[in-house]
């Protein structure tokens, strides 16, 4: 038995360091097209520095527009980093294992950027300095601001503890990676030997931060949510503001969750890690968040839809029947009614691809809802301005926004890419341990010792 278990154990490390600096054509071209996008975003980003912000669609009405509503996006996404690594660490679930690194790379690029979203929106990076220097305390903004850069902190320090024993296998089994990268290994690897006492004080770490991470991630996206909740714009004004973006940041990242590892298992080729398991299971918590998420729609609508108050009434028209009707029903409909209707299906659960379809309108909704919160809301305030500009009373985004908007997006999936080029996709050291403890199937992954018999006659 003890041979067996080493022998699965070299499978799994031989596997999944197969990926690790490996070059994929697919990837290749993936990259070079995401970067393309990123430097196009660049020169974009300049030209607002050089011209100001009068190049964007951003006025006196609507002075927020895509660059707040993706900061929301963003940092809705990294909730789902506290999701599975602590939620699913306390709860015990066996199959988390091969999900760990991948939830915390997410965290870890969506936080980073959703930083940027404020720097861009002022217009002036300066300004950040002196929002810090010189804000006030009573400022959601500078909760905001803070709250960010707590959590990217937190999610550094947590992706790197579970990296410190798979970095000493990477020192250890890649003698012939170049100088330079054996370094770094044996740097961040920090002189890891894998006894009882180093083990002790890492597993304790990684249950403190589990403990610290949660609250601060949550915190977050509440903060977030109160810089527009603690105003008094139409459909601002409620306080179901924090539950509402919490929910509805879980539901997101956990379907950028699934097309991700969709997308990592057919690249990568790791269908033994990760299996029809992974997505069913995480197919049913989508379809769980969706229901709640549906749920405070229908309080966020309904309730001031069914008393047509006059100060709501010209954003509730605007949502339903006007300007931005298509958008809002195609995130009610398309983006959380279909999908709970298609992960309710045990058949469809079932199937990777219909589970990553489901993911693909969830997460489209999101992303559509995110600015359908900002941009309608600032078009309707309780005291409109006299004698405004008919260009001043619609939101357009113009070129510089879609390309710097469109970059962003690139630059976070382009960073997800980069770290599983430089660390290997899933905790190795955790499968390892999680399958030495309960067994392959209870973790999720499939019958590796049969994959070691094979790879053996192949050799």
């Amino acid at each position: 038995m003890d041979k067996l278990h080493q022998e699965i154990k070299n499978s799994i490390q031989r596997e999944l360091l197969s990926t690790v600096g490996r070059r994929y054509r697919r990837e290749t071209f993936w990259v070079l097209f995401l970067a393309m996008i990123c430097v196009g975003g660049t020169i974009a980003w300049i030209i607002q520095l050089r011209k100001g912000l009068g190049v964007t669609a951003m006025r006196d009405y609507a002075s927020w527009g895509l660059y707040i509503s993706l900061l929301f996006f963003f940092v809705g996404v990294s909730l789902i980093g506290a999701l599975v690594s602590s939620v699913l660490r306390f709860s015990g679930a066996k199959w988390r294992y091969p999900l760990i690194r991948i939830a915390e790379a997410v965290t870890l690029s969506s936080i980073f950027f959703a930083g940027f979203m404020p720097v861009l929106d002022m217009g002036r990076p300066e300004r950040l300095y002196f929002l810090i220097t010189h804000g006030r305390i009573q400022s959601p903004i500078l909760w905001d601001v803070v709250a960010i850069a707590t959590y990217f902190i937190g999610s550094v320090i947590y992706f790197y503890l579970p990296l410190i024993p798979d970095m000493a296998i990477m020192r250890d089994k890649l003698t012939d990676a170049p100088p330079r990268r054996r370094k770094i290994f044996r740097f961040l690897a920090m002189g890891w030997e894998g006894n009882h006492r180093q083990k002790y004080f890492l597993k304790k770490a990684m249950n403190i931060m589990s403990v610290v991470i949660l609250p601060v991630a949550v915190s977050v996206h509440t903060i977030s949510a109160w810089l527009i909740a603690l105003t008094l714009r139409p459909g601002w004004n409620t306080s179901i503001m924090g539950p509402y973006f919490v929910f509805g940041a879980l539901m997101a990242g956990c379907a950028i969750m699934i097309l991700i590892i969709a997308k990592l298992r057919h690249g990568y080729r790791l269908e033994h890690y990760l299996t029809p398991k992974h997505f069913s299971n995480l197919g049913m918590l989508l379809m769980a968040l969706t229901v709640f998420y549906l749920y405070l729609n229908l309080n966020k609508y309904g309730v001031p839809a069914f008393k047509m108050a006059k100060d709501e009434r010209g954003l509730l028209n605007d949502l339903f029947f006007g300007h931005n009707a298509l958008l809002f029903w195609f995130t009610m409909i398309a983006g959380l009614v279909i999908p709970v209707i298609m992960l309710s299906i045990k058949k469809l659960r079932q199937s990777i691809r219909w589970v990553v379809f489901a993911s693909l309108l969830v997460l489209l909704g999101a992303l559509i809802n995110r600015y359908l919160i900002v941009t309608p809301n600032m078009l309707h305030p309780f005291i409109p301005i006299q004698h405004a500009q008919p260009g001043f009373t619609i939101y357009n985004p113009t070129v510089i926004e879609w390309t710097i908007t469109a970059s962003s997006l690139a630059g976070f999936v382009l960073l997800i890419i980069l770290l599983f080029k430089l660390f290997p996709v899933i905790t190795m050291w955790e499968v390892i341990e999680g399958v030495e403890k309960n067994g392959e199937e209870q973790v999720g992954i499939e019958d590796l010792s049969n994959l070691q018999i094979i790879q053996g006659h192949a050799s």
